[in-house]
């Protein structure tokens, strides 16, 4: 939906948005108190980028269109052209988001299996170094924006490796888990083991919509409001450590991958988006928070099991 231009213009949706329109929604956030954070995709979810046949020789896997070769140069090249049309037009930011999610066939390009056969390098490596490449340039181009990136890939890095690489001076992590009943203990550990790497300064991320099914059609409420408890639970237990917590995203799925059907649509997930709003702002949902809610959409009921 980004309007990229030149070599990127193949990127560009047909109905993407214009400069004038991006500005016009940054305009509008500001007047609502709203902070824009824009998210581009720079190693994996690469499909909207990889599935053009110009782009296709930076396929970590030829097959397959989701991941970027980490060791080309030409591939950190193509990352900064998308970051710099993308700051271009979003002007006085904070945070830019830079994805770096689900990372798949990481190390299975011919190119990267040399560069593993040749030195010490894992894919681990792989992975940091190209993080962290992009990561410099943010901070070194635009000084007053800081780099988020998801915290999946780095759950199975070691404290140690994750020490040594420094990307904690370069990021910010954004740590997600949509699961119902995840456990708060589990997600406790993961934090500290990134708090000790040197991550001082992280973000939650939850699920309103999207999150039960690539082709859900209904948003299950009490599902999401069980994982906005949870999400309760660990921010309780942090005021005791010294982490700076941002804040929770609520992330809505529109859909799993670049080729996956929709999710259920946005209209469909308002009322599971006003319920655990509300729980997060009063830190719980009872009978109070329900009548709220309905009032506020104009509804006479709302099908939420409570979870005492």
């Amino acid at each position: 939906m980004f309007p990229y231009e030149g070599k990127l213009q193949v990127l560009r949706s047909p109905n993407a948005y214009s400069p004038s329109e991006i500005r016009e929604i940054m305009n509008l956030a500001r007047v609502l108190h709203l902070e824009v954070i824009p998210l581009v995709q720079t190693i994996g979810h690469m499909e909207f980028v990889l599935k053009h046949k110009m782009f296709s020789h930076l396929r970590e896997m030829k097959e397959f269109p989701n991941s970027l070769i980490p060791c080309k140069k030409e591939s950190v090249d193509l990352v900064k052209s998308m970051i710099d049309q993308i700051m271009a037009v979003h002007k006085d930011l904070k945070w830019l988001h830079v994805g770096s999610d689900e990372v798949y066939h990481l190390g299975e390009s011919e190119e990267s299996k040399k560069l593993l056969a040749q030195t010490q390098n894992t894919a681990d490596s792989l992975f940091l170094s190209h993080v962290k490449a992009v990561a410099n340039y943010i901070v070194t181009s635009y000084p007053n924006v800081k780099p988020i990136i998801w915290d999946d890939m780095l759950r199975n890095i070691s404290e140690e490796k994750l020490k040594e690489s420094m990307l904690s001076q370069f990021v910010e992590l954004m740590i997600w888990e949509y699961n119902a009943n995840f456990k708060v203990d589990g997600m406790m550990l993961q934090i500290q083991k990134y708090q000790r790497s040197g991550f001082s300064h992280m973000w939650f991320a939850s699920a309103f919509k999207g999150a039960t099914g690539a082709a859900q059609s209904l948003t299950p409420i009490s599902y999401h409001l069980a994982n906005h408890l949870q999400w309760l639970k660990v921010a309780e237990a942090l005021s005791r450590d010294s982490i700076q917590l941002h804040g929770i995203a609520l992330t809505g799925w529109q859909r799993y991958d670049h080729f996956s059907v929709l999710c259920e649509l946005l209209p469909v997930g308002l009322p599971s988006l006003a319920v655990c709003l509300q729980t997060l702002k009063n830190g719980v949902f009872s009978e109070k928070e329900e009548d709220f809610v309905k009032k506020c959409l104009g509804f006479k009921t709302l099908r939420v099991n409570f979870i005492r």
